[in-house]
């Protein structure tokens, strides 16, 4: 297994090379221009003498930007001290505000007008469990709020519109 270990990485080198070249900018290509580069890379790749030579002299590498060019660096610069303390968002009043300057979307209208019909049949619902529960016997076969049936001729459920069996 060891032995494709050094093939494998060629061609990782090789890809990787390609593709940074693909994405590079124009701009940022230094010495030959960007197509000359891809063909370099694409035939020299096997024996590294292509992607070696675009990631030392082909493309402009800039250092870092943020302040820092090791994390600690950039830690000690944009720590908690140098901007203030971290505010969790339900106390962050600019937080806030935006959310109420959002637009309610129709989306979400439609949305709390289906969560209020499930609410209000959820306790229709309720109610009608604790009737037949305070009154067993009554409540086989009667007719429920909805005009369904309650009782063992039908489910008790809004679908259900079948009217009670007759002696």
């Amino acid at each position: 297994m060891l032995r494709y270990l050094p093939f494998l990485l060629v061609l990782a080198l090789w890809i990787y090379a390609f593709i940074d070249c693909l994405n590079t900018p124009e701009s940022q290509v230094r010495g030959l221009p960007k197509v000359v580069w891809v063909i370099v890379i694409l035939l020299f790749g096997e024996v590294l003498l292509g992607p070696i030579a675009w990631l030392v002299a082909g493309k402009a590498r800039y250092p870092a930007q943020g302040g820092g060019s090791t994390p600690s660096e950039w830690h000690r610069n944009h720590g908690a001290n140098a901007r203030g303390t971290w505010v969790a968002p339900d106390d962050n009043p600019e937080f806030l505000r935006s959310l109420k300057e959002e637009p309610a979307s129709s989306q979400s209208v439609k949305d709390e007008a289906l969560l209020k019909d499930w609410e209000a049949d959820l306790r229709r619902r309720e109610e009608q469990l604790r009737r037949q529960q305070r009154n067993p016997r009554g409540a086989a076969g009667t007719e429920g709020a909805e005009g369904t049936t309650n009782g063992p001729q039908g489910k008790g459920g809004p679908e259900d519109t079948t009217p009670p069996a007759k002696d």
